[in-house]
């Protein structure tokens, strides 16, 4: 597949994190990206009472309740606090089971590697909401599908350098849509066909930064 060309215009056009895994995330105008991640991201996991994590892979109405961060860097969900007993409620209304709410910060809190990094040229070359890739960084700048171009280059955004590992394997939360959960599965059969099943990247954090919607965004070799 052929790629487009990379600008030097590179710039962030969304950031995001997800307190809680598998609820939808929220934007927001700064992340602080740190060696494991960004600060906040995946906190909060919903765990099944035999331990096993459930993601909205298999409870997609997960999606349909709102993960935030309080301003004392505590998680939200729909803005109740997340050991709130009615947050439980929620959340076990749209797994249908009785579960925990557990939090864990720990390096593997991630399903593969802690940022995904995502450019508005491959969003519009899919042609669906950017929301259904849950982005932690979007950029703006690159044409058509440049970031397959970019896997095992490094970039500074803001203070940060990061590293741009692989391309993303995308799975079936793609095929939900972020506001009515319908699902659409002609998506993720559109990714596997004319995408070779990635979209996005990858990405593991070299020097911890601040990273502001508006930064540039310097690719480098």
């Amino acid at each position: 597949m052929a790629a487009g060309p990379t600008t030097d215009l590179l710039r962030v056009a969304e950031l995001w994190r997800y307190p809680v895994k598998s609820l939808a995330g929220e934007a927001v105008e700064a992340l602080d990206v740190l060696a494991d991640g960004v600060a906040g991201d995946r906190l909060i996991h919903v765990s099944a009472r035999d331990g096993r994590i459930v993601t909205s892979r298999t409870r997609p109405r997960l999606l349909g309740l709102r993960s935030t961060l309080a301003a004392d860097g505590s998680a939200l969900i729909d803005g109740r606090p997340w050991d709130d007993p009615a947050s439980l409620a929620a959340v076990e209304d749209a797994v249908g089971a009785a579960v925990d709410l557990v939090r864990y910060e720990g390096a593997d809190r991630f399903d593969v590697l802690p940022l995904s990094v995502l450019t508005e040229g491959a969003v519009d070359a899919l042609g669906v909401d950017r929301r259904r890739l849950r982005p932690n960084i979007l950029l703006a700048g690159a044409e058509g599908l440049a970031e397959r171009e970019w896997e095992g280059r490094t970039i500074r955004i803001g203070t940060a350098l990061i590293s741009l590992v692989r391309l993303r394997p995308r799975c079936v939360m793609t095929t939900f849509d972020p506001d009515t959960l319908e699902q659409d599965v002609g998506v993720l059969r559109r990714i596997v066909r004319e995408f070779d099943g990635s979209m996005a990247l990858d990405a593991a954090v070299l020097e911890p930064g601040r990273i502001h919607v508006g930064d540039a965004a310097l690719l480098l070799d």
